[in-house]
């Protein structure tokens, strides 16, 4: 008998199956460090303690995706060690704000599966809860993967779709406690613009772009502890579909994060996930670009120093985004990544401005 995990494969996967996730993990400053030397992360309230003691928070938060694939990548080895690729997300909500020192662990729940017409993958469906060293939920969000089947014989299981919501409403939204924006600085954060200054239906070309580098991506995932073949086995990969490794989508989505700091350098944090799926693959040597476009904006109830803008975010391969490539019409197989997502931006930028209201 092996001692050995092969991972689980498609037809190991049941509705209301329960997966607690194995190796504890402590995020330190050191790995907040990595996190931003990889991506070149420069949102203030995440870089510099003094502006987030200016907020009104203790010292600065981890950055909230770096969280996210911190208990994404605790997932991996129960639910995508054999997944041909990861598709999407929902209903991903930050509850409270996570620090360096903190430790994190995770547990899953299969909502639904659905095996494919080719008989040889499936899509699971799986809702993952991140904790604390104190118990707290700090994260939970729902994603879909496609997996391999251990033997293309086995029986197609009942198939089980989740009903997810379309997004997370804006009422639902978890504040940072402490969080004051009433003293905010949008000078030392990079940026004038402010929640007030953006329209709905608004398009901002981030102008700049990053090529993806082979070793940065497998080091960020690394950094997750994410163990999925796709990102590292290259002689398995060279008879996969892609014919080679590919790069973890997670990857592209803070390389995305990191280039709209030019446009929304105020969206000091990421505060939900509504939806996302990775479009197309990428791979080394692709470079990343991206644009936004404003789909919402929510005051805080009781509240006039923060506001609530709901943004997507389409990253695209080699193709700038002054003309705005959409998913929906882009057939050049050049769109990586469309997300969905919340961020919370001070009302005003200035003081006279927010006496002015």
């Amino acid at each position: 008998m092996t001692k050995a995990s092969e991972g689980n494969f498609f037809e190991d996967f049941s509705p209301g199956m329960s997966i607690s996730h194995a190796v504890p993990r402590t995020v330190t400053t050191g790995d907040v460090a990595m996190y931003s030397a990889l991506y070149g992360m420069r949102f203030a309230v995440q870089s510099s303690d003094a502006f987030a003691q200016s907020c009104g928070l203790p010292r600065a938060p981890l950055d909230n995706l770096l969280l996210f694939h911190v208990i994404f990548g605790k997932t991996v080895p129960d639910v995508s060690l054999n997944a041909v690729a990861n598709l999407g997300y929902a209903e991903c909500r930050f509850l409270t704000p996570a620090w360096p020192g903190d430790s994190f662990h995770a547990r899953s729940e299969v909502i639904g599966v659905r095996e494919n017409s080719n008989g040889s993958t499936g899509i699971v469906y799986v809702r993952s809860t991140g904790y604390n060293q104190h118990g707290d939920a700090v994260l939970s969000f729902v994603r879909w993967v496609m997996v391999n089947k251990r033997d293309k014989t086995s029986p197609a299981p009942q198939t089980v779709i989740p009903e997810l919501a379309s997004h997370v409403p804006a009422g639902e939204l978890a504040m940072p406690e402490a969080l004051d924006f009433s003293r905010y600085d949008p000078v030392l954060a990079g940026s004038p613009y402010c929640f007030d200054d953006y329209e709905i239906g608004e398009k901002i070309n981030h102008i700049d772009g990053m090529t993806i580098e082979e070793a940065e991506s497998q080091i960020a995932t690394r950094l997750y502890q994410n163990t999925a073949k796709g990102h590292f086995d290259a002689v398995l990969q060279r008879s996969s579909r892609f014919g080679r490794r590919i790069v973890y989508g997670g990857h592209v989505m803070n390389l995305a994060r990191s280039l709209s700091f030019n446009g929304l350098a105020n969206g000091a944090f990421v505060v939900a996930i509504n939806g996302g799926r990775h479009v197309n693959p990428a791979a080394a040597g692709d470079t990343v670009y991206c644009w936004s476009e404003v789909l919402g904006k929510q005051p805080v109830a009781g509240r006039t120093d923060v506001g609530a803008l709901r943004v997507r975010t389409v990253a695209t391969k080699d193709k700038p985004c002054a003309s705005f490539p959409d998913p929906a019409t882009d057939d050049s197989g050049s769109v990586l990544l469309d997300l969905d997502y919340w961020v919370l931006m001070p009302r005003h930028c200035g003081e006279d401005r927010g006496e002015s209201q």
